[in-house]
């Protein structure tokens, strides 16, 4: 036995609408309407009246949820495509769905989306077009809102114990700062900038936006160059939540020696040259050539002077080797004949040499440098 389906709306008879009688089958008026009034109510897609795109005026960066986004879009056209392709809705009951967006800039701010969509509902081919405005909203996001306003939540200071930082250590310290924000940038991180960099007379000083960059800073300038930080933290204000906003400075003390000083250890041995300051000094002894390095307990530290730097050696003539121990060259000077130490990388076949004249005497000095 079965029992003919009937439209709920209109009563009349549903296509194919015969039902079978059997246990659990919908009672007569429950079944689904007939395709006439089926189509009278039927959105083949949904769709909003219109839509604003906040974007940053600075930076170029869009607005999505709750954060800014930055898109590298150099137009906008496209971030609306994307953003009324999210926002459009196609009726479940729709099949072989086809769809195309055809933006029509109307102005700077103003893009019309003409949406067609095609496909296939109850057997019948449906084509539906709609039309979305868009407003582009001109705004300044966070970052640059921040940047603008000199917004800064660290400063690393470099200084150095009983000098003041080379060229060499201050351009590090530029270069690494603006490294670690390019590295968090990559990650995303879209508050990582460096506020400000200043040259002082004692070292450098380097704003940036957050703490962990101070941080990051920080470890990478030590691991460089030796010496340490460390950190204190001053309350600047309250947020609107009541809580208490501190900015940290990140104190960074180079060793008094450096790479390419001359030293005198004072230890009996002669002038040492500097090669490296990372947790004790370590370098050559410009009399005999020999590895030179302080001991644990100096660590960076060691007691003695500063003769000068391999900078200031000057080339002078290689008059005559006396033995494997002593050279004579001309005094830079004086001009006069002097005995100098021969160290082992000084080369005998060479007719110019550099020399270091300092309150140590004359002595010989790598022609690399430090190495």
């Amino acid at each position: 036995m079965s029992r003919s389906a009937f439209c709920p709306r209109c009563g009349d008879p549903v296509e194919g609408g015969e039902r079978p009688d059997l246990p659990g089958a919908p009672a007569a008026g429950e079944t689904g309407l007939c395709d006439v009034c089926y189509f009278e109510d039927f959105e083949l897609v949904s769709a909003p009246e219109k839509m604003t795109i906040r974007v940053c005026a600075r930076c170029g960066a869009v607005h999505r949820g709750n954060r800014w986004v930055d898109v590298g879009a150099e137009d906008y056209t496209d971030v609306a495509i994307d953003a009324v392709t999210e926002s459009l809705g196609v009726h479940l009951d729709a099949e072989e769905v086809a769809w195309q967006v055809e933006p029509e800039q109307v102005d700077q701010n103003t893009i019309r989306m003409h949406c067609l969509f095609t496909g296939v509902v109850r057997e019948e081919i449906l084509e539906e077009q709609v039309v979305v405005p868009v407003s582009i909203s001109r705004e300044t996001c966070t970052r640059c809102g921040r940047i603008a306003g000199s917004y800064y939540a660290s400063v690393v200071q470099l200084r150095a114990r009983d000098r003041t930082p080379t060229s060499e250590e201050r351009e590090a310290a530029k270069e690494i700062s603006h490294a670690v924000v390019e590295e968090m940038e990559e990650t995303g991180d879209r508050d990582a900038f460096v506020t400000e960099i200043t040259d002082t007379d004692d070292g450098v000083d380097v704003k940036v936006s957050t703490t962990n960059i101070g941080k990051k800073i920080s470890q990478r300038l030590v691991n460089r160059f030796g010496g340490s930080f460390s950190d204190s933290e001053t309350l600047v204000t309250e947020d609107e939540d009541g809580n208490e906003v501190y900015r940290v400075t990140y104190a960074v003390r180079l060793p008094p020696f450096t790479s390419g000083d001359v030293i005198d250890p004072e230890d009996g041995n002669g002038p040492v040259v500097v090669r490296s300051a990372r947790g004790t000094v370590k370098g050559r002894r410009l009399a005999t050539g020999g590895r030179y390095e302080s001991s644990f307990e100096e660590g960076d530290s060691p007691d003695a002077r500063r003769l000068g730097r391999v900078e200031d050696a000057q080339q002078t003539t290689l008059v005559a080797v006396e033995d494997e121990r002593a050279v004579q060259v001309l005094d830079p000077e004086t001009y006069e004949s002097k005995t100098i130490p021969r160290p082992n990388f000084l080369d005998a076949e060479s007719g110019t040499i550099p020399v270091l004249k300092s309150r140590a005497g004359l002595h010989a000095v790598p022609e690399d440098g430090s190495e």
